[in-house]
C-alpha cells in the first residue's frame, strides 16, 4: 500500500511525550516539538491491524513469547543486515536504555570508567553516572562539518575503561560506521580488555546507499567481546510499547543479565509489544522502505532551505537516523542564549547540543521524523528570528 508521510496528526493531548511534555522541558507549551526521538508518523498498517485485533479480544493477562517471537527478530537482521544471530543468546528487554543501564551496573563495578564518543546520545551518561561509574569522553575531531573518531586519544582513554559504549549508527551525528572504522575501535577494545556494548537501535534507518554493518559481524573475534542492543520500537515508531532484545557473545554474559532481570520479575512483554514487534518484522518492510524515502526528502529540503535561507545555520546531512545536527556557531551565542532563543524566537523544541558532549558549544539536534509541511513552518520560523537579529 502506499503510505501518506504528508498528513499531519494531532498528538497533543494524547500522552505523548513529544508533545505534552513541552512546558516540562522548555518552559512553554507553545513551541513545535523537534526533540526527543519518535516520530509524527502511523506505523504500518500491518501492524495497527494485529494490534486492533488484540485490543478486541479483551483479555490482556500474563503474555507468553513463542518462539516466533525471536524467530522474527532474527529474520529481520538476517534480510536486511546479514547477521546471522543464535537465537539462544537472545534476550529481552523493556529498551535499549535499561538494557544499557543493566550492563553497566551487572559487568561494572563503582568508579569503573565508560568510553563514550562525544557528541553522542545523552542517556549514555545517565546510565553510566547514576550507578555511581565514571563516564570517559572520547570526543569527535570536527573539521569543516565531518567528524571522525580520535583513535589516539580513543587508545589512550580505552586503556582505562571497562566498558565502551559503541553508538552504531550514530546519534546524533548520523553517521553509519565503515568496517575499518569498526574494526578499529574494536581492535583497541579488545587488546585493553574492554567489553563493548553496541547501541544498534538506528540501524535499520539508514540513507544515501550506505550499509550498516553490525559490530558482531566483524569477526568470531571481535564477536566474542561485543554485546548488542536491538529493537524495532526506533524503526517502527513504537517506543511506547517497550520491547528490545539483548544479544550475547557466551552463555555466561547472558545467564548474568537474565539473573539481573529475573530478580525484578521483568521477564515478559506486555500484551501488546510481542504482536507488535514479531508482526513489524514481518510485514513491515514495505512501510520502512517508504518511510526512509521521505525522510531522506526532509534532509534534503533541510539543507537545501538552510543553505539558501539560513546561511549561519549549518545542517548535516546524516547518513542514518532521522535526526539532524545543527551547527548554529555562526550566530555567537553560548548555550543558554541558544537555547532562550530557539524558544522564545523561533518558537522551536530541540535537543540541545551540549547534552551530547558538555564541552559542545553552538550546537541544536533536529528531529525531522515529521511531515514537510512541519518542517517548513518551523524553518520559517527559525529564518525569521535569525533576520530579526539582524534588523
Amino acid at each position: 500500500m502506499k503510505y501518506n508521510f504528508d498528513e499531519v496528526i494531532d498528538r497533543s493531548n494524547n500522552r505523548s511525550a513529544k508533545y505534552d511534555e513541552r512546558e516540562k522541558k522548555f518552559g512553554v507549551k507553545d513551541v513545535i516539538p523537534l526533540w526527543i526521538a519518535d516520530m509524527d508518523f502511523k506505523t504500518a498498517q500491518p501492524v495497527i491491524d494485529a494490534l486492533k485485533a488484540r485490543a478486541e479480544e479483551g483479555i490482556w493477562g500474563y503474555t507468553s513469547r513463542p518462539d516466533s517471537y525471536y524467530e522474527a527478530v532474527c529474520g529481520w537482521q538476517k534480510r536486511r543486515h546479514g547477521w546471522d544471530i543464535d537465537k539462544r543468546m537472545l534476550s529481552f528487554s523493556l529498551g535499549v536504555v535499561p538494557s544499557l543501564s543493566s550492563i553497566v551496573y551487572i559487568f561494572t563495578e563503582p568508579g569503573d570508567k565508560v568510553l563514550i564518543q562525544t557528541p553522542v546520545y545523552s542517556e549514555f551518561y545517565d546510565v553510566t553516572e547514576s550507578w555511581g561509574r565514571q563516564v570517559t569522553e572520547c570526543p569527535m575531531k570536527e573539521n569543516e562539518g565531518k567528524w571522525t573518531v580520535d583513535f589516539d586519544d580513543f587508545e589512550k582513554k580505552a586503556r582505562e575503561a571497562k566498558v565502551f559504549f559503541l553508538c552504531s549508527p550514530h546519534n546524533p551525528l548520523g553517521i553509519v560506521w565503515s568496517r575499518e572504522e569498526l574494526t578499529r575501535m574494536c581492535e583497541i577494545c579488545i587488546a585493553n580488555q574492554v567489553l563493548i556494548v553496541s547501541d544498534e537501535i538506528h540501524s535499520d534507518l539508514v540513507f544515501h546507499g550506505r550499509t550498516h554493518i553490525p559490530t558482531a559481524t566483524l569477526s568470531p573475534e571481535i564477536a566474542s567481546h561485543v554485546i548488542t542492543c536491538i529493537s524495532g520500537t526506533k524503526t517502527f515508531n513504537m517506543a511506547g510499547l517497550q520491547a528490545s532484545a539483548v544479544v550475547f557473545p557466551n552463555q555466561e554474559l547472558k545467564d548474568k543479565y537474565d539473573k539481573f532481570w529475573f530478580n525484578l520479575d521483568i521477564h515478559r512483554n506486555n500484551a501488546f509489544s510481542s504482536i507488535a514487534m514479531e508482526t513489524a518484522f514481518n510485514e513491515g518492510e514495505e512501510w520502512l522502505d517508504q518511510l526512509l524515502e521521505y525522510i531522506s526528502g526532509n534532509f534534503d529540503f533541510i539543507q537545501e532551505y538552510c543553505k539558501e535561507n539560513i546561511p549561519q545555520i549549518k545542517p548535516n546531512v546524516p547518513d542514518a537516523t532521522y535526526l539532524v545536527w545543527l551547527d548554529c556557531r555562526e550566530l555567537g551565542m553560548d548555550n543558554a542564549a541558544l537555547r532562550s532563543f530557539m524558544i522564545e524566537k523561533a518558537g522551536l523544541g530541540l535537543n540541545e547540543g551540549w547534552a551530547f558532549g558538555r564541552s559542545l558549544s553552538g550546537f541544536m539536534r533536529l528531529n525531522a521524523a515529521c511531515s514537510r509541511k512541519v518542517i517548513e513552518k518551523a524553518l520559517k520560523q527559525l529564518k525569521a528570528a535569525v533576520e530579526a537579529r539582524h534588523s
